[in-house]
């Protein structure tokens, strides 16, 4: 069409369909946008070590992916295993408060249960102010004898970088706990206990102290014999230990005599620990809520740790 000036003008059908072309190109835009902005302000994982692990002597397949099959509270688990390259998966909250928790999925040291007993948690912590710090540790197991060892060097490892670390991410070295499930329970708990590192020092990250300043356990594993009767030989409780919270159900395949000996050994060296013993819930279950009341442990440990929480 063309006007009386000589000018060519667009009918009102094309100028319509051309503006619906422009308002679909700006809503793309505005999507990528809320998408991409996360995903630029997430820190990228942090490699705990600067060479090689300590022990590690083959090669493994390729890190896999084994989500399917068991799912929690409706929901499929992500399961990861063949890990080689130990490493933190940062959380930083909105409103830090200066503490922070490594996590240590479980997985029975074969695989880890990366959002269950992962992320899921570092998303709670998070909401408490809590820079959170999911620890991707070796998977699986190294030695069929210490299966833990591999595990705790790497908690051990994380710990001690992050007070060397501390000021980068605005974190109190003092106020740095660790929270583990199951097989992650176990780690979180030996490389709390132990009194000395798993691994020759290497490097100045390891003149940090590799201890947290408090332990939460939920529902840990292999830390009694096979009858619930008593500790492993190697789970000793020096007086140095800082406080623990352990989280169990009394139905647990994977017996709460764990919990209940450990909090006993504990309160013998004069340690500060909580203990709570649901009657049913069973194993597994991360924080997803279901019916069993004990997927409400996490409203327990909110108390427990408001003194950890707080600015000195």
């Amino acid at each position: 069409m063309v006007n009386g000036n000589g000018a060519t003008c667009s009918s009102p059908s094309k100028v319509h369909e051309l503006r619906r072309k422009i308002l679909v190109i700006q809503s793309l835009i505005a999507s990528f946008s809320l998408v991409l902005v996360p995903l630029a302000e997430r820190p990228a994982p942090l490699p705990i070590w600067t060479g090689k692990p300590p022990g590690e002597v083959k090669e493994l397949e390729a890190e896999k992916n084994l989500t399917g099959g068991r799912s929690v509270a409706d929901k499929p688990v992500t399961r990861i295993t063949n890990v080689s390259i130990p490493a933190l998966d940062v959380h930083i909250p909105e409103k830090p408060n200066g503490s922070a928790i490594v996590i240590c999925p479980g997985g029975g040291h074969q695989i880890l249960a990366w959002d269950l007993e992962g992320t899921e948690v570092a998303q709670w912590l998070n909401k408490l102010g809590v820079t959170a710090f999911v620890l991707k540790y070796r998977v699986p197991a190294r030695s069929a004898e210490t299966r833990y060892r591999a595990a705790v060097q790497d908690a051990q490892r994380a710990v001690s970088l992050l007070r060397a670390k501390a000021a980068d991410w605005k974190v109190d070295p003092r106020r740095i706990g660790v929270l583990g499930f199951s097989a992650g329970g176990e780690t979180a708990a030996l490389a709390t206990l132990f009194e000395e590192r798993l691994y020759d020092a290497s490097d100045a990250i390891d003149k940090e102290p590799y201890r947290a300043d408090f332990a939460i356990l939920v529902y840990p594993a292999y830390l009694s014999n096979r009858d619930g009767t008593a500790l492993q030989p190697h789970v000793k409780v020096p007086k140095s230990c800082p406080p623990f919270l352990l989280i169990h159900a009394a139905d647990d395949a994977v017996t709460a005599d764990s919990s209940i000996l450990l909090c006993q050994a504990l309160r013998r060296s004069k340690v500060s620990a909580e203990l709570h013993v649901y009657s049913k819930g069973g194993h597994g279950y991360g924080l997803r809520p279901t019916d069993s009341p004990v997927t409400k442990w996490t409203s327990l440990a909110e108390d427990w740790l408001k003194p950890f929480l707080k600015t000195p």
